[in-house]
């Protein structure tokens, strides 16, 4: 998992060419037993744009901020879907931006994160969105201290905005890369024989059922630490540039 293991990926298939492999986030196009499973971030980072959008606005406020970890492409993806989605649900709200370094320690450095973050309120962030890893936690912390909005990334990381000594709640939502479904999706094409290697991306058309429940390859988080946050309009607003992504008719930039 991760670009980093690209060069070992390809070692490896070359190594075992009757065994299949599979890598999240990297890019390996040109090996016949080799799938690159990679995502559509910046269609949920649009979404979750316009929830602190409409969040920011609904409380009177009118800036909100983005903090990415390493400096590199794939962050970029998440920022440029943030920032089209805040455009699309409010053109005139303002964004504050900021990485924590670029090397691959930024993703791990939660003490950068929290002064990014800390600098972003004090310029008026009301809602800061952070694909940014380990660094994330600094953010949270930063917000449950000044009484803002953080969006997390990849997995459902809205519990790490409660508070437990007053039961506030800080998360307002997270941008979910379902790496599971991507994953369970290329086990079940080896299973029935359809595997196919090179370059497979995942976004909001991606779907698996199961056991009642819809999981796409991209989305965003909605639980008990939420639900009071989130409003109807939001979701319906949501829902609005969701299906406008599928349909073709918003294209998400990814820079």
């Amino acid at each position: 998992v991760g670009f980093l293991f690209e060069d070992a990926i390809k070692a490896v298939a070359d190594e075992f060419p009757d065994t299949k492999f599979g890598i999240v986030d990297g890019y390996v196009p040109d090996k016949p037993n080799v799938i690159s499973l990679r995502f559509r971030e910046q269609d949920g980072s649009f979404l979750v744009g316009v929830i602190a959008a409409l969040k920011a606005k609904a409380d009177g406020a009118d800036t909100v901020g983005f903090v990415g970890g390493m400096d590199i492409p794939l962050i970029h993806k998440f920022e440029a879907g943030y920032k089209a989605g805040i455009e699309y649900a409010w053109p005139e709200c303002q964004i504050l931006s900021d990485y924590a370094g670029s090397a691959p320690s930024a993703f791990a450095d939660p003490v950068k994160g929290k002064e990014l973050a800390l600098a972003q309120i004090d310029k008026g962030a009301h809602v800061i969105y952070h694909a940014s890893g380990l660094t994330g936690v600094g953010v949270y912390e930063a917000a449950k201290e000044r009484g803002v909005y953080v969006i997390g990334v990849d997995s459902n990381q809205n519990h790490l905005g409660h508070v437990k000594e007053t039961g506030e709640n800080y998360g307002l939502t997270s941008m979910l890369k379902q790496v599971d479904v991507a994953v369970y999706l290329s086990i079940k094409d080896i299973v029935n024989g359809t595997f196919q290697p090179g370059v497979r991306e995942y976004g909001l058309g991606d779907k698996v059922e199961i056991q009642g429940n819809t999981y796409r390859g991209i989305y965003f988080a909605m639980d008990e630490y939420n639900d009071d946050l989130v409003t109807q309009e939001m979701l319906d607003k949501v829902a609005e540039a969701e299906q406008k992504i599928i349909s073709g008719e918003i294209v998400v930039p990814e820079k």
